[in-house]
């Protein structure tokens, strides 16, 4: 009954419920697209690019797409490529004066940033476009081209994946302007859950159908995987509280001796870093990769095998080590704790015990480097997660990408973040947001 009388709140608010129908509207739009073949391809013989991104660093991009990779789809490239330049351009402002100019100059300079980013993006689809078509050309039987390998075939495929993203940014962009939740997050969410209904068959035809294990490891499965989805929701969301108190202002506009005011916290984040850490580490793993299209040696070749496997011990065990680093490097750059020190000593805050400006900083930032060690490791155990249900219950490797790792942080990650938008337009309207009890502000007011 509290579910469905939520659900009702949520049709009464107007505003909310058009939001909520347009951010539907445009996630089908670009569902829709990713079943788009490019032109000039047969679509009835793409079995083999199937087969290519089943398991593997392949399949894990395939997920990101919603299978639009796997599809040679309009949309084939996703919106990974902007991804990529938002990573970019944010290691960029580390030390590029300009663009730290740029953020500080609020709205108009977060303009320009995000010009940018759409300049970089497009750079980075034109050399990913081809690269996606020569894949194309050596995975797919030769009668799969029915306008050949010619130049113009290539040509205007690399153009229309290049709209293709593009598109999906701007429909990212509206669901942000128009909807609700974060639309670039939205996509890549919609995407890998798209891929969940199939692998989930697949793992149950294997253990059922198969006598693999039967109906009871489905369960056991089951349990475990809503158990790493409680333990990430427990890791996006778990802070430490760091007492702040203010001094209460006189009539006067001047602070009142030995007497305080209210008691607040600061939120320091368990995970303050999301999942930048793991995207990071996955771009370091394609490095092997990479080295065999320019090296033929023995050694080249034996390192891009083992680093192909993404279920591989080494693989995972280099992967768990630069999510860790990485965690503390993103943490570092993006809580200013020397920012956070000096706007508590401006508005008249300490931390009890504890005097302001440096020292504060000081115990901020060593706050932070303890609370980000368990984080990190936690944030590494979920990630190689899918290698460990892999060897030791044999779950298939689609359906195991779903136990960890970037797909299930960023389902849950987004998720959250959706709820708590909704749940912050029932909270404006109701005293309790999600409560049947709840009264319209206005009608009390």
């Amino acid at each position: 009954m509290k579910f469905i009388n939520t659900i009702k709140n949520i049709w009464k608010i107007e505003e909310l419920k058009n939001r909520i129908l347009v951010t539907l509207g445009l996630l089908l739009v670009y569902r829709f697209g990713a079943q788009v073949v490019l032109p000039g391809i047969d679509a009835s013989q793409l079995a083999n690019l199937a087969n290519q991104t089943d398991g593997g660093l392949l399949g894990l991009l395939n997920a990101f797409t919603g299978g639009a990779f796997s599809n040679a789809s309009v949309f084939a490239l996703g919106i990974m490529p902007y991804i990529s330049a938002s990573i970019v351009v944010q290691l960029m402002g580390i030390a590029i004066p300009y663009l730290q100019k740029l953020q500080k100059e609020g709205e108009s300079g977060r303009r320009k940033i995000n010009q940018i980013t759409r300049w970089l993006t497009i750079a980075i689809t034109l050399v990913q476009g081809p690269g996606y078509i020569y894949n194309l050309f050596a995975t797919l039987p030769q009668g799969a081209f029915m306008l050949g390998d010619t130049i113009t075939f290539v040509a205007s495929s690399v153009v229309i994946l290049t709209t293709g993203t593009i598109f999906a940014m701007w429909l990212g962009e509206k669901i942000t302007d128009k909807g609700i939740g974060n639309g670039i997050s939205l996509l890549i969410m919609v995407g890998i859950i798209a891929t969940l209904p199939q692998a989930f068959i697949q793992e149950f035809a294997s253990r059922v159908f198969e006598s693999n294990g039967g109906l009871i490891m489905i369960l056991i499965e089951l349990v475990i995987w809503f158990t790493i989805i409680l333990a990430s929701v427990m890791l996006v969301m778990a802070v430490r509280q760091i007492p702040v108190q203010y001094a209460r202002r006189s009539a006067s506009g001047g602070y009142e001796k030995n007497v305080f005011g209210s008691r607040q916290y600061i939120p320091l984040k368990l995970n303050a870093s999301g999942v930048m850490p793991i995207i990071f580490a996955q771009a370091i793993m394609f490095i092997p990769l990479a080295v065999v299209g320019v090296s033929d040696s023995d050694a080249a070749q034996g390192l891009a095998t083992v680093f192909s496997d993404i279920f591989g011990f080494w693989y995972n065990l280099v992967f768990a080590l630069l999510i860790i680093i990485f965690t503390y490097f993103y943490t570092a750059i993006t809580v200013p704790t020397n920012k956070m020190a000096d706007d508590l000593k401006r508005s008249g805050g300490f931390i009890p015990g504890i005097r302001p400006g440096t020292e504060t900083a000081e115990f901020l930032d060593r706050v932070m480097s303890q609370i980000t060690l368990p984080g990190s490791i936690f944030l590494a155990l979920i990630a190689v997660f899918p290698a460990i249900v892999v060897s030791l219950l044999g779950v298939q490797q689609n359906w195991a990408l779903f136990f960890g790792g970037t797909s299930l942080l960023i389902m849950v990650g987004v998720a959250i973040d959706t709820m708590q938008q909704v749940n912050s337009y029932l909270l404006n309207r109701h005293y309790d947001g999600l409560m049947k009890s709840g009264k319209n502000r206005k009608a009390v007011a």
